[in-house]
């Protein structure tokens, strides 16, 4: 597995050998991320152009593309410098004007000579009456016009490329690609009625008609496969590289989590149970765990992340649980306090703040080992921290934390197991592309004793009537959230809004009652706001998204989100769960600024409708998108070419029991298949998969 295999050569060649391609269109494509025929072959075209021959352009469709054959009539040169040169032409049953612009005539006059007939292929449209065509995109002798495609293809272009060079490029391109022995499994082939991949390659650039441009086009489908497929394998094999990696098996006899159980108020759901089992015998198993645990907001994932915590307790060693912030760290203290109290478990926090005495106070507790579970910021990951014996990291909040700090994560325990949380629900398409190398459970019931949030939508028109309600709950003892729009991306706007809302709402519901949290606030400021709000001495919190992840108010009962509209749907989930979290019955209120756009409508009334955030990820994938749903750019989402995330969501989940079973069955990928997979490997540039295996 030393480098390149030979018969990929040619398709990693300069694309400066193709056919019309000269090293300054080279670099313009190379700007389209084109620097190889392979990039070539994966830019498939968009759309095409139909150049069936008609009888005339008699009775079609102005303004067109259309294609005819035409007796060439009298040229008309330009009368002052720069004006249109026009040339008559006759069909069968019309005439019609061919233009052109800045064109020499003696050129013009002998592609289109007077008296011969042409066929013609271009843009049809009508000024003044007449029938134009401005600069033919074809001009062909009747004898060839078997060479015009009927369905001419499309591509994506970019300054310096035309819509030819593309064509005669990619036609070499397909030309020199060689036949590949096949990597998909045979029983899935004839299953899908899927083509070779030279001859997907081949019919994915020459389709005969709009249908086969369509993503479940068989050509097309099939190469959104390999893709997916070179993805899944990459993170299979990253996977089968980390169950190599002995871990250290941590097996606990229950005495801990038994006396947890028998304090809580009401019974786990079996979802959470679910879980804590599947957490428990990873633990136990000698192979490192990396296990994602994503729960809807308020499904109890504080809960399992603790049993985990006490197995590794229980087996004698450590934990520690890691959160974004500090204030959601001071949370996740609050919340495992009694958990941890009713076990008798010695519980503690480190963050940047903790400094001097105390800090080194606490260091060594830790490395003496009478500290057992750890809370705390990524100042955990600091030099002197070092810990007696940690079994288990559980980090909160994953898309805040990449891969790479789960890497030194692991590097602080010999062989650590890694519990990753997130309350966003991302659908299973999604789930797949970014953590197809973890194993997944799913919180998907909500514990006993939660009451649904009642959410209606009102009219920014109604907010004296809104402020007037606001009065009430809080004479009533009740707190509420008001949160306002980020308004683009400016700060300072956005500081505006907040701070006018602020005074707005102090002036109609008396000093003191209401808090102020925005993004440009010191963060000490801003924690001293959150604190004042937790501990009631604040009703109302105005704030900016700051309070979207993670903040613990059981008092709070209202959420009112001002200009909704201008949210996304997952956003607007996260921010409902904040209410819902006590024993009051709890409303959030959307308040929109009329006329609604019809996919603002279809979110809010989304929202209205369900509190199922898995049902809410898939509405909100299928109007936004993947780049959006997550943010692509700090996603860990890889950019595909040719497969459609939005819509391949079932090719994705096949992909990756398709991998999984490969490699179960041939891990060293060295019989023909797992060769062939190799191969794709190298053809989509997965080097690190490539690597994973060497090493194996």
């Amino acid at each position: 597995m030393t480098g390149r295999p030979k018969i990929l050569f040619p398709l990693f060649a300069a694309p400066t050998g193709l056919d019309g391609i000269g090293p300054k269109t080279a670099q313009a494509m190379e700007t389209m991320g084109i620097a190889a025929p392979r990039d070539l072959l994966f830019t498939l075209p968009h759309s095409g152009i139909d150049r069936r021959i008609r009888p005339s352009i008699r009775g079609a469709d102005l303004p067109g593309v259309l294609t005819v054959e035409a007796e060439i009539g009298q040229h008309r040169p330009p009368r002052t410098k720069g004006g249109a040169y026009r040339i008559e032409a006759e069909d069968s049953q019309t005439s019609f004007q061919i233009v052109f612009f800045h064109a020499r005539g003696d050129y013009l006059t002998r592609i289109l000579p007077p008296g011969e007939r042409r066929v013609l292929s271009g843009r049809v449209e009508l000024f003044d009456g007449v029938a134009q065509m401005v600069h033919p995109d074809h001009v062909l002798p009747p004898a060839e016009a078997g060479t015009l495609p009927e369905f001419e293809p499309v591509y994506p272009l970019t300054s310096g490329v035309t819509r030819k060079q593309m064509v005669r490029a990619a036609a070499d391109a397909i030309a020199r690609a060689p036949d590949l022995p096949e990597w998909i499994d045979p029983g899935l082939m004839a299953k899908e009625g899927w083509p070779s991949w030279h001859a997907a390659v081949a019919a994915a650039h020459a389709p005969g008609g709009a249908a086969e441009l369509t993503p479940d086009a068989p050509a097309r489908r099939r190469l959104a496969y390999d893709e997916l497929f070179a993805h899944q394998l990459t993170l299979a094999l990253a996977r089968m590289a980390r169950r190599r990696r002995r871990g250290t098996p941590s097996v606990g006899d229950g005495h801990l989590r038994k006396r947890v159980l028998v304090e809580l108020p009401y019974r786990p759901t079996g979802a959470q149970g679910r879980a804590m089992d599947e957490i428990a015998s990873d633990m136990a198993a000698p192979e490192r765990m990396n296990r994602l645990l994503q729960g809807d907001v308020g499904s109890g994932k504080t809960l399992v992340a603790f049993a985990a915590l006490l197995v590794a307790v229980e087996a004698g060693g450590q934990g520690v649980m890691m959160a974004p912030t500090e204030i959601l760290a001071r949370q996740h203290l609050e919340s495992l306090r009694p958990l941890a109290e009713s076990a008798g478990v010695v519980l503690e926090l480190l963050t940047g703040r903790d400094k001097g005495t105390e800090r080194r106070a606490k260091l060594s507790a830790l490395e003496r080992g009478d500290i057992q579970v750890l809370v705390g910021t990524h100042a955990v990951f600091q030099d002197d921290v070092a810990f007696r014996d940690l079994r288990l990291a559980v980090v909160d909040e994953q898309h805040r934390f990449g891969v790479r700090e789960r890497l030194r994560l692991g590097q602080k325990g010999a062989a650590v197991d890694v519990l990753v949380m997130t309350a966003t629900p991302i659908p299973r398409s999604l789930a797949l592309a970014q953590y197809g190398d973890m194993d997944v459970s799913v919180l998907d019931e909500k514990p006993p004793g939660r009451k649904p949030v009642k959410t209606a939508l009102t009219s920014t028109e109604r907010m004296d009537e809104v402020v007037e309600h606001l009065r009430r709950a809080v004479a009533e003892g009740r707190q509420a959230y008001w949160v306002c729009p980020l308004v683009e991306e400016s700060e300072t706007v956005d500081l505006t809004a907040a701070a006018e809302r602020f005074q707005h709402l102090r002036a109609a519901l008396g000093e003191g009652v209401v808090g102020l949290v925005h993004g440009q606030m010191p963060p000490a400021e801003k924690d001293a706001a959150m604190a004042k709000f937790v501990a009631g001495e604040t009703s109302v919190l105005v704030a900016t998204t700051v309070i979207e992840v993670g903040v613990n108010v059981p008092n709070a009962s209202i959420m009112v989100i001002e200009r909704a509209e201008w949210f996304g749907l997952a956003q607007l989930h996260q921010l409902r769960g904040r209410v819902g979290r006590g024993s009051a019955a709890s409303t959030c209120l959307l308040m929109y600024q009329p006329p609604l756009s019809e996919t603002g409508e279809k979110r809010l009334t989304t929202l209205r409708e369900t509190e199922d955030g898995f049902r809410i990820a898939e509405v909100d994938l299928e109007m936004r998108g993947s780049g959006d749903v997550i943010g692509t750019a700090q996603s860990g989402v890889p950019r595909f070419r040719i497969a459609d995330l939005d819509h391949q969501a079932g090719l994705m989940a096949l992909a990756q029991s398709d991998a999984r079973k490969l490699l179960t069955d041939d891990p060293a990928l060295e019989n023909a298949r797992g060769r062939a997979a190799r191969l794709l490997l190298w053809l989509m540039r997965q080097d690190e998969a490539i690597r994973l295996i060497a090493v194996g």
